[in-house]
């Protein structure tokens, strides 16, 4: 391959890291070409994007974009395929859920609000792991929940006042 065909390659990767907060490093290495169509499909549906790339590629984007690839050397050795996602744990579910009938992909490593996640053990933690927009709803309901507690006895308490001063006031 060209250099100059590498460095187009290594750009448009940069690209897609920089358009998807997320990334699964996975090795697919066995599954044949109907698997491979079905897991594409699946990604599609769960708007994740699968790319195979050379390894020595996709480093150089990392490195491009800032993100440090010791940690991830291990990862990124035989036929990887990537897979990016704005949603945390969406791979991580797919990946699951397609490897127990398929066995593949592996998760080798992920990159996932802003941490890095390495082995296949990990694969457990990043389903249960909850986006950033989750975890903000969780808070605002937290929030909310005393609020609403005050306002109903507020107004079940004005009820029930009310209630009793009618009662007094009939039997006067």
């Amino acid at each position: 391959m060209k250099k100059e065909d590498k460095s187009i390659i290594i750009s448009q990767i940069q690209e897609t890291l920089q358009s998807y907060s997320n990334f699964y490093i996975t090795e697919a290495q066995g599954l044949n070409a109907e698997q491979v169509s079905n897991l594409r499909r699946l990604c599609n549906k769960g708007d994740i994007k699968m790319l195979v790339v050379k390894n020595t590629l996709f480093q150089k984007a990392l490195e491009a974009n800032g993100i440090e690839t010791a940690p991830l050397a291990e990862a990124l050795k035989q036929n990887s395929a990537i897979l990016f996602s704005n949603t945390g744990n969406a791979p991580a579910k797919l990946i699951k859920e397609f490897s127990k009938a398929n066995q593949k992909p592996v998760l080798k490593a992920a990159y996932v609000e802003e941490c890095l996640y390495v082995g296949e053990n990990q694969l457990e933690t990043l389903i249960t792991i909850k986006s950033k927009n989750e975890l903000i709803g969780d808070i605002i309901g937290l929030l909310q929940s005393p609020a609403k507690n005050v306002v109903s006895a507020l107004q079940s308490g004005g009820t029930t006042i009310h209630g009793v001063l009618k009662t007094l006031s009939e039997r006067n």
